[in-house]
């Protein structure tokens, strides 16, 4: 017969098991990238794009939009390494596509990471018409700067700039890091264009 003592540490050893799983579960490393592709057909455009963004092997499960706790920054080079054919890939993505001709297009993914490497960051997904690469970066930049300054207590006037925004963040030193990654394009004639940007998680 088992005695209460064996109960309690298989209940341990399940705990154990669980937080084990989870842990599995945060990426520990994340990269960005981007593309753009162009087909008389949408969804060959975008497999395009995700061709020019070197992830067109994987098989994307899009995610929201969380920078992991202690989760390391790569360059896409790197990111690349860890990329196998046909493998579940967790990514936090942006696309849009259009076939109205000299239309212009941006898909782009802001990021905001905090100063302490054990408090999680934000990412944001934007696609927008008409923005140059420069306008919807800013905007996604903005967005994630803007939803980690909300969780960290600091208090931003949502109607300033983002060059405004931006050094305010610098000085408040809670938030160490903002970037984006941004695929802009003019629709092509004859067929549709699409943008995709996308942070790619690595576990």
């Amino acid at each position: 017969m088992a005695g209460p003592g064996n109960g309690i540490a298989q209940t341990q050893q399940a705990h154990n098991m669980t937080i084990n799983a989870q842990t599995l579960l945060v990426p520990k490393k994340m990269f960005f990238t981007k593309g753009v592709g162009s087909h008389k057909h949408e969804l060959r455009s975008f497999e395009l794009a995700l061709r020019d963004a070197e992830i067109e092997k994987c098989n994307i499960v899009h995610v929201s939009s969380i920078f992991p706790p202690n989760c390391e920054l790569i360059s896409r080079n790197e990111g690349a390494k860890y990329i196998y054919p046909g493998m579940i890939t967790f990514a936090v993505t942006a696309r849009l596509s259009s076939n109205e001709n000299r239309r212009l297009i941006a898909a782009s993914i802001g990021c905001a990471i905090p100063s302490d490497p054990n408090t999680y960051g934000y990412l944001s997904e934007y696609f927008a018409f008409g923005q140059t690469e420069k306008e919807a970066g800013d905007t996604a930049e903005d967005l994630a700067a803007a939803m980690l300054a909300s969780t960290l207590g600091i208090d931003i006037d949502e109607d300033k700039s983002w060059d405004e925004k931006e050094e305010f963040y610098r000085i408040s030193d809670k938030i160490v890091k903002t970037t984006n990654v941004t695929q802009s394009a003019v629709v092509e004639k004859g067929g549709y264009t699409t943008v995709v940007a996308a942070g790619v998680f690595i576990f």
